[in-house]
């Protein structure tokens, strides 16, 4: 017997009479129009707080939920309306944009603390199936590689760089039966988003979950971006060895990184601080300004996307969805809206100082522990990395400005 029949029956029995089917909607399901009616008068009204609200211009926001409805929208039954697919982008939006709790979340929609856990991770699964293969792109092509190193070279002096990689950590609660697995070196429980940056501060590929006792090196030697990058079949399709402008001394393409990576043919790191010559600071500096694309992405990131300042709450499952949510929006802006970020980034004046961008005045993700072990680089690596100090202090390879700013 379906289930309308038999209350029906029941209703009957008793001589109650029948429930309208709008009586059986939760009073408070219709109270979320204030809040829909917000976000209509913002998006047409004040476009500027609509976008603090959500973090989205409002041409995105249509898109993200163009493309995502058909994967989110729940169909009406008899006795219960669904909550339209707008009110839970928004939601989940709202979560990433300040990292309010359910509870809060609740009062402001109108819609019950375990609804919104449930809604968050539907959208957030919804968000990366249609746009994390589209907008986090490894390179896979020797093309591809030779165009990002081409503008680390325009925009930051630095040839044949093919990213920059740093890590950082995201506070949780204490997952459940875990002991100290997640308690990082500050002694707070966390997990660790390790990325890889292009020149435009887009996120070309990200490791999120790992347990916040783990160190950067430890983590990167575990993964498929280390693989790939020394694999002696060179299944990434690296650019072949090539000579520096000017020079004619063949030298292969590298990500860079800090000496929390060991130094080999494909990772460049500093050279330490101690008895460095003046090539080895002319180095360090070229290098310091191709990290910074990866600092700048982390601090914009969080600045945009709260969440990630705050201590989450959930499980690391709905953790993980969560960050690679947020990357898979910052990068959708960097390519739909590029000028977004420019007031948040670090900016260069024409005598190369630098202004700090908006970000770090603001709470910042702390960094991964480096934990530097003993003979962890390669002869080979030390060999390329000398001869980049020399080359960067040459005719061919030397910028005007860089002997001032290692004063």
């Amino acid at each position: 017997m379906k289930y309308k029949k038999f209350i029906t029956i029941m209703q009957a029995a008793l001589g109650v009479a029948p429930l309208n089917k709008r009586e059986l909607i939760p009073p408070s399901r219709k109270l979320w129009k204030p809040a829909r009616t917000l976000l209509n008068e913002l998006k047409t009204e004040d476009e500027k707080a609509f976008f603090n609200y959500t973090r989205l211009p409002r041409g995105l926001y249509d898109e993200v939920l163009r493309r995502v409805e058909g994967r989110i929208e729940k169909k009406d039954t008899w006795y219960r309306k669904s909550l339209p697919p707008g009110l839970k982008l928004s939601i989940t939006l709202r979560h990433l944009a300040c990292g309010d709790n359910y509870p809060s979340l609740s009062y402001n929609f109108r819609v019950a603390p375990n609804t919104i856990s449930l809604i968050i991770n539907e959208v957030c699964d919804a968000i990366k199936a249609e746009f994390a293969a589209e907008v986090i792109q490894c390179p896979t092509t020797t093309e591809e590689w030779t165009a990002i190193a081409e503008q680390f070279e325009k925009r930051w002096q630095f040839p044949h760089c093919c990213g920059a990689l740093d890590g950082k950590h995201v506070a949780v609660t204490c997952p459940w039966n875990t002991g100290s697995e997640y308690r990082n070196y500050k002694g707070f429980f966390s997990i660790v988003l390790m990325a890889l940056v292009d020149a435009d501060y887009k996120f070309l590929w990200i490791d999120v979950g790992s347990d916040g006792s783990s160190n950067d090196a430890s983590i990167y030697n575990g993964s498929e971006l280390k693989e790939g990058l020394e694999s002696p079949n060179n299944i990434f399709n690296l650019p072949e060895e090539k000579s520096l402008p000017g020079d004619d001394v063949p030298v292969p393409y590298y990500i860079v990184g800090d000496n929390a990576f060991g130094i080999n043919k494909s990772l460049m790191n500093p050279f330490l601080i101690r008895n460095m010559e003046h090539h080895d600071r002319i180095f360090n500096y070229r290098l310091s300004r191709a990290r910074r694309v990866v600092e700048n992405a982390f601090g914009i990131l969080a600045h945009k996307f709260r969440v990630l300042l705050r201590t989450m709450n959930q499980r690391p499952g709905t953790c993980r969805k969560i960050i690679t949510t947020c990357v898979i929006l910052h990068n959708l802006i960097r390519l739909r809206y590029p000028a977004t970020h420019n007031n948040m980034m670090d900016l260069e004046e024409q005598n190369l100082n630098v202004i700090p961008g908006a970000w770090r005045n603001d709470k910042v993700l702390l960094d991964v522990y480096h934990e530097r072990a003993r003979n962890t680089g390669t002869q080979e690596g030390r060999q390329i990395r000398r001869y980049l100090g020399h080359y960067f202090t040459s005719k061919a390879g030397s910028v005007s400005w860089q002997d001032k700013m290692i004063l």
